[in-house]
């Protein structure tokens, strides 16, 4: 049912917790199943993610795609981070379950959701973010690029 890579990333999730002071925070929920993610942002002056962290209250794939959500941005800049789809975060983690798709879709939301909060701190516009959802249903679009 689950791949290894997800299993892995569940078990042994990466960058859990809060970052203080933190550049952007994001968080989203899907509020049909009640998972929540909240990513936390460090960003550079020259718009680079040092670090990244989440905190998640949901099922096990909710919190491993929040984990590979934060490998995936660390070291990117503001722009590629834009440019991290759930489709990519379901690639990096060798697939999921359809019944669990909506799961890839709150990490994309939770990065996007940080880097408007870092927008609006900074009074920046990022070319190509969108204001970010409250609630991230099922019935949202996956993204086929």
């Amino acid at each position: 049912m689950y791949s290894e890579k997800v299993m892995d990333h569940f078990s042994n999730p990466r960058n859990v917790g809060e970052i203080e002071d933190a550049s952007g925070v994001g968080t989203v929920g899907n509020a049909k199943c009640g998972d929540i993610m909240r990513m936390y942002l460090d960003i550079d002056e020259n718009q680079v993610i040092r670090d990244c962290k989440f905190k998640t209250f949901g099922c096990g794939a909710a919190v491993a795609t929040s984990s590979m959500a934060t490998e995936l941005v660390i070291g990117k800049t503001v722009q590629e981070a834009l440019q991290v789809t759930n489709v990519a975060v379901m690639e990096a983690l060798d697939g999921l379950p359809p019944v669990k798709v909506h799961c890839s879709l709150l990490a994309e939301e939770a990065i996007h959701a940080a880097l408007w909060d870092y927008a609006e701190k900074n009074n920046i516009k990022i070319e190509g973010l969108k204001k970010p959802k409250e609630d991230i249903g099922d019935e949202d679009p996956v993204d086929e690029d």
